[in-house]
């Protein structure tokens, strides 16, 4: 009796830790996704339940480059909707292109605004695997 209680103790926790995998989307290159970062803390952050990202702060140039394409959005530091694709779609304002690997994210280049920013691994969150470009737009929320 005393061996069925261990067993199974073990195989709920062998379900427990299986069952708390990491979320990933794991889109296709062509899928266009949608987060809506808003302004906290002196930053861009976002939340994406869906992957289990809460207050995800953009760094390192991002935000700079963020502040770029909301421009002509007003009160986007309330919120704004952030389209994202590995391809081309329909009326993206910018591309970042993949320069190099650092600290478990990856530098991109936006070559229309001359500027560069870090992505952290939270990209991996909704790719496979980095991808060599990145194309953005960003709207207003029409909630």
């Amino acid at each position: 009796m005393r061996y069925l209680v261990v067993l199974l103790i073990t195989i709920a926790i062998v379900f427990i830790i299986f069952s708390y995998k990491q979320k990933n989307l794991d889109a296709p290159d062509n899928a266009i996704l949608i987060i809506k970062p808003y302004w906290h803390n002196g930053t861009w952050v976002f939340d994406d339940k869906r992957v289990n990202l809460y207050q995800e702060p953009f760094v390192a140039g991002i935000p700079e480059i963020i502040n770029h394409i909301i421009k002509d959005i007003p009160n986007a530091r309330n919120g704004f909707k952030l389209l994202f694709s590995a391809n081309p779609f329909p009326g993206y304002q910018t591309k970042l292109t993949w320069l190099r690997k650092e600290n478990g994210g990856n530098w991109y280049y936006s070559n229309d605004l001359k500027m560069e920013g870090w992505l952290c691994p939270a990209l991996f969150k909704y790719y496979k695997k980095t991808p060599k470009e990145i194309y953005a737009k960003a709207e207003t929320i029409n909630e």
